[in-house]
């Protein structure tokens, strides 16, 4: 039996309609992400999952009972689910150890039981040292660690997190992505995580959701989501990519620039515009003509960009309108106007919607 259940769930406010046939499945223990821009559904989603308000249509079960449809909802306080908000949502008159206990408090379980789970908790999110402290006297990494012990001391079924790094500078939510995925794999609790952060979300998630207007765009694990995505949105919002137009002309497939046998590429045995995804590290760039079997293609460099740990290159094929971006390593450096060599894969182009 699956965790979470929703099905066709939708919420509409007037004539807008801000999630749409949002249809999904949990197993116990499972992490999974909802990922989009802003505006795309996935926090209003979240929200229905914690029972803040109801859906419009459909429903949502937890372990096979429904607790939100749009006749009524189960109290958030009665689902067995924690919650982490973007802004921590801890107190600031309580010290850590105060915050970290309160809901066990209201549990009302008996005081050395408090004591004993808090410091439990605490050092495993490696705040016991500093259980005395105000929240005044930490940085925002330690708050975001206090609401995570909270959240987990009380022992939920189910982990809500709406965006909780996005008030930590770069270096900081780095760190946190891991810290979270670790503490998800000590304790194995259901997590819907709410992102619009690319990178969080393929650290952290066993399955990503990616939504677009209210609507599911694909479900996938995140190697699959990168690998293979099924639409333009899905390639263009997780990573970076070159999309190719392309068109069938006889046996090849016509791109700007350069052409491909239709048998090299998938999905090239229809006919009218082909569009293709392709990652600019799955682009070889060299000085001489490659000799091996992928696709060799006359380039100029139109411009470039040092990143510390690659490079990335504009490089516009020799009769060609558009430039292919190209990721190498560092140490592969070539001067803007140089002519240059492609090489690509044709198993690395991935068609799409």
């Amino acid at each position: 039996m699956s965790k979470l259940v929703l099905k066709n769930v939708a919420k509409r406010y007037g004539a807008f309609e801000a999630v749409s046939g949002f249809s999904l499945e949990l197993a116990k223990g499972e992490f999974v992400s909802l990922l989009g821009p802003s505006g795309c559904g996935k926090t209003t989603t979240l929200r229905m999952i914690a029972g803040f308000m109801p859906p419009t249509e459909g429903t949502i079960e937890m372990d096979g009972r429904q607790i939100s449809s749009p006749s009524g909802v189960v109290p958030p306080e009665n689902r067995r689910m924690s919650m982490i908000f973007q802004s921590y949502a801890i107190w600031p008159n309580m010290t850590v150890g105060e915050n970290v206990g309160f809901g066990l408090q209201v549990r009302k379980l008996a005081r050395a039981e408090i004591d004993r789970r808090v410091d439990a908790i605490l050092d495993v999110v490696q705040m016991r040292n500093l259980k005395g402290r105000y929240p005044s006297e930490l940085s925002g990494g330690q708050q975001q660690r206090v609401a995570l012990a909270r959240a987990i001391v009380v022992e939920p079924e189910v982990l809500l997190l709406d965006e909780p790094l996005s008030n930590l500078d770069a270096n900081l939510r780095e760190e946190m992505r891991f810290e979270i995925r670790r503490l998800h794999d000590e304790f194995k609790i259901t997590t819907v995580y709410v992102t619009h952060d690319q990178s969080e979300a393929m650290v952290t998630s066993d399955r990503i959701v990616v939504m677009n207007k209210g609507r599911i765009e694909q479900v996938d694990a995140p190697h699959v989501l990168y690998g293979r995505p099924r639409s333009r949105f899905v390639a263009g919002f997780i990573g970076r990519t070159n999309f190719l137009e392309g068109k069938r002309n006889g046996s090849d497939v016509r791109f700007d620039g350069f052409t491909a046998p239709s048998t090299a590429i998938e999905g090239a045995n229809g006919t009218g515009e082909l569009l293709y995804s392709l990652r600019p590290q799955a682009v070889g760039l060299t000085s001489q003509k490659p000799s091996g079997p992928g696709l060799s293609v006359a380039a100029e460099i139109t411009d470039r960009a040092y990143l510390g740990e690659y490079w990335d290159y504009q490089a516009r094929p020799l009769g060609g309108a558009k430039p292919i971006r190209v990721s190498t390593a560092p140490t592969s450096v070539f001067e803007v106007g140089s002519h240059v060599w492609l090489e690509i894969d044709p198993a690395a182009m991935v068609r799409v919607e």
